[in-house]
């Protein structure tokens, strides 16, 4: 009896969560109302991170929305506590552009490799993500 009743709610809970889960979103244009996350940018950047910025904008913002702040049903939010350095280096932003990445944090599926940027690219749109992720309590 008490097996069957762990089974009827794991069940429920699966329904649950299947419910709740955000529709598809469209990535032709990110938009504030299905931002993961708030972000609080700093109140400058540093040149490093101006250049890392544009190149976001140009290559990340479609998944990871502005400033990183993710999409619902689309891809995480990068100014979080699991892309801290001590979590996820900078050598694994460089490998997840250049080689892609397996989804094992967030049920957003796998990450593509990113074309267009180059290592130099990727080194300053990490010092982006780093700066904003200061000016939010991550380091």
């Amino acid at each position: 009896m008490k097996v069957w009743a762990i089974g009827v709610s794991v069940i429920a809970v699966l329904i649950a969560g299947y419910l709740m889960w955000p529709a598809e979103v469209d990535m032709s244009s990110p938009s504030e109302n299905t931002a993961l996350a708030t972000v609080v940018l700093p109140d400058e950047l540093s040149d490093r991170a101006k250049m890392g910025k544009s190149a976001f904008e140009a290559k990340c913002t479609v998944c990871h929305g502005n400033n990183a702040v993710g999409q619902a049903g689309v891809a995480p939010p990068l100014i979080h506590k699991i892309y801290e350095p001590s979590h996820h280096g900078d050598e694994a932003f460089q490998r997840a552009v250049s080689m892609g990445v397996r989804a094992h944090h967030w049920p957003f599926g796998d990450m593509p490799p990113v074309t267009g940027l180059t290592r130099a690219d990727v080194d300053m749109l990490v010092a982006y993500i780093r700066e904003v992720q200061r000016a939010n309590g991550i380091n």
